[in-house]
């Protein structure tokens, strides 16, 4: 399984208060929860198949009641070409040619620095899926998951002042025994979701076979948001 890095200016950049709070909760040590059911979650990102279209981001603001202005996923535009310069497919400067999109949400990691800095429980593992989630009531709104969270993904939803995260659609969709919103609304069919530790899983499947990436697995996070990244032929 190979790095990736995805030029995203505040997913990637720099550690800032993020990596001092990585460094004291000791990133690299193993989270000691386990799902009961023995799963593991993951979703897959196809980068080939997303156009952009944002169906599942509008999924998943609805399937979780999001407030107008915030999400818990995005999708950022990519571009190999440098600004102005001339695409070697149309010829021209401003074009969709060699349009990608990446996905840009909660890493779901198994050894989670928001869950491990968390002083009040409020960050946690759901002890029957492994899901990293949030316990409403017992978010004080210290901001300290989002410092440490080195993905910079976490954010205070400002309508209840708790720390939110995609996790999955845990306590909407997955309840019901649903996809996540995301998932389900995806008609390329760019997001796949199914638990990673069960050989008979499409995902599971998918993995096996595919060539996929992790972001900054060298943190020893261990995300569960893989993606198959759309690479340049070799010359």
């Amino acid at each position: 399984m190979k790095h990736i890095d995805l030029p995203r200016r505040n997913l990637l950049k720099g550690m800032g208060a993020g990596s001092l709070a990585l460094a004291a909760a000791g990133c690299g040590s193993t989270d000691p929860t386990v799902a009961e059911s023995g799963a593991h979650y993951v979703m897959l990102f196809d980068q080939s198949k997303c156009v952009g279209c944002g169906r599942c981001k509008e999924a998943c603001n609805k399937a979780n009641h999001l407030p107008e202005g915030v999400a818990r996923l995005t999708l950022e535009r990519q571009s190999d070409r440098e600004p102005g310069a001339v695409c070697p497919t149309c010829g021209k400067t401003e074009c969709n040619c060699q349009r990608k999109y990446v996905r840009v949400s909660c890493q779901q990691c198994q050894n989670a620095p928001c869950v491990m800095v968390c002083p009040t429980g409020a960050a946690y593992r759901d002890p029957k899926t492994g899901i990293v989630t949030m316990d409403a009531d017992k978010c004080a709104g210290c901001k300290y998951c989002i410092a440490a969270c080195p993905y910079k993904v976490r954010y205070i939803n400002e309508e209840t002042d708790v720390a939110d995260n995609c996790d999955f659609c845990l306590h909407s969709k997955l309840a019901k025994g649903e996809l996540p919103g995301c998932v389900s609304q995806c008609k390329f069919k760019a997001l796949v979701f199914g638990d990673a530790n069960d050989p008979d899983s499409y995902v599971s499947k998918l993995l096996a076979v595919k060539n996929t990436s992790r972001i900054k697995p060298h943190l020893g996070t261990e995300p569960s948001l893989h993606y198959i990244a759309i690479t340049k032929p070799e010359v």
